[in-house]
């Protein structure tokens, strides 16, 4: 029999609740159309119910207890906004513990929790729709399931934090020095006052572990994938980068490889000619490759109140003609095998690099020697003098094991004539 009505409960009304809260209302009569019956929102947990709201909201439908939305008998689904870790992991088991379907746009939450959350909702005859916990509003959960299941998805590559893309574009395109650029994007609203999950990278693991879940049909640990933030990226490395043919860009990267997973986040030069260097400010955009569908990108806003909210709806629709025609709309989640990570020092990739040298005879000839004897080519060199008596240089490499180049860096760091080693940074 189909439902005629369906409850909806919201667990949180900040940034992305209210505008779940507002698509709702602006598009109530397109959603009824589309699903077939009417979404009634019938309860909404928040910390503080005496709060000032950013959009109207009555009153009565106002709780500060969450189990006044996970145990009403009358709501449906439930919407997760409140993020945090533990007490959204304990919300989202116990509203699929009472029955109900559940939407969530919590990275965090799906990056560690997911693969034991859609099993016990699988164990319920249930469901969680996570669309919107990477990307914002760009599609990228379903395309994985759905579109592109038939492929072997052999890499993605991607940009997936809106606040260090902005960063570095700013760097970039106005000459602006990190902590210059950062500053600008807390002002803006791009970035939280406490900015180090996004500069340092983790903001992006959390996003790259669910979508080479999907994308590599693997559970995921956090801690498989090497993170490393752009809080070290200087502006002279930006133009060098310029100078080189390249945009330097915070990149999240999963390979499936005969070796196994390559899993990693950090700053990179990409070079001019490839989609992803043309994507600035607070956009994000996904690269991917399949063996049968060839090369695709995914490009849109990754964050904000709207376009987040945007991801949130249309999973609630998904889950209410679930309920409505009492079918799984082709929602089945992918079967997370246990793969091999590949561990970083073992993986491959080309280098910049930019030190400081002693001005004199012999310099390159000893760099030279120590990339040689560890079997590391170079494939470019810039030579430019700093003052009376140094050099700055910077060299690229070919690809090579991060293991050599290592034992290279080792030497040069030894070397008499190296003054400092500036910067390092990989290159694809």
């Amino acid at each position: 029999m189909k439902k005629e009505n369906i409850g909806i409960g919201l667990l949180g009304l900040g940034t992305v609740g209210s505008g779940v809260l507002q698509v709702l209302r602006q598009n109530g009569g397109a959603i009824r159309q589309k699903v077939g019956t009417k979404l009634e929102l019938r309860r909404i947990a928040v910390r503080d119910v005496q709060r000032n709201r950013a959009v109207a909201v009555d009153p009565a439908l106002l709780t500060d207890n969450v189990n006044h939305v996970l145990d009403d008998p009358e709501i449906d689904i439930v919407v997760e906004v409140m993020g945090g870790v533990e007490l959204a992991r304990q919300a989202v088991a116990r509203a699929l513990g009472n029955g109900k379907y559940v939407v969530t746009a919590n990275k965090d939450l799906m990056a560690r929790h997911g693969v034991e959350l859609l099993e016990r909702a699988k164990a319920q005859g249930r469901n969680i729709f996570y669309e919107a916990s990477v990307g914002g509003g760009i599609p990228l959960i379903r395309p994985l399931k759905h579109c592109l299941a038939a492929n072997r998805i052999k890499c993605l590559m991607g940009i997936i934090n809106g606040t260090t893309n902005y960063i570095l574009t700013q760097m970039s395109c106005a000459g602006k020095e990190f902590d210059e650029a950062l500053a600008e994007a807390q002002a803006k609203g791009f970035a939280e006052a406490d900015p180090s999950s996004d500069v340092e990278g983790r903001d992006a693991s959390y996003k790259l572990a669910i979508l080479a879940s999907l994308a590599f049909s693997s559970k995921i640990d956090l801690p498989d994938i090497f993170v490393e933030g752009i809080s070290a990226v200087k502006l002279r490395d930006i133009r060098y980068a310029q100078e080189l043919g390249y945009a330097v860009k915070l990149l999240a990267i999963g390979e499936d490889t005969s070796a196994g997973l390559v899993l990693r986040v950090h700053p990179a030069l990409v070079p001019l000619t490839h989609p992803l260097a043309a994507v600035s400010n607070e956009f994000n955009a996904v690269f991917l490759e399949g063996d049968a569908v060839g090369e695709v990108m995914f490009y849109g806003r990754g964050a904000g109140s709207l376009p987040t909210a945007s991801a949130v709806c249309a999973d609630v629709i998904d889950a209410a003609r679930t309920i409505r025609h009492e079918v799984d709309n082709g929602i089945v989640e992918v079967t997370f095998g246990t793969r091999t990570v590949v561990p970083i020092s073992s993986q491959r990739s080309s280098f910049y690099l930019r030190l400081k040298a002693k001005d004199r005879p012999g310099v390159f000839a000893s760099l030279a020697n120590a990339f040689g004897d560890a079997g590391v080519s170079l494939d470019m060199i810039i030579q430019k003098r700093s003052d009376a008596e140094t050099a700055e240089i910077v060299l690229v490499t070919h690809d090579v094991e991060e293991e050599r180049f290592a034992r290279a860096m080792e030497v040069i760091r030894a070397l008499p004539t190296i003054r400092s080693i500036n910067s390092i940074l990989r290159v694809v």
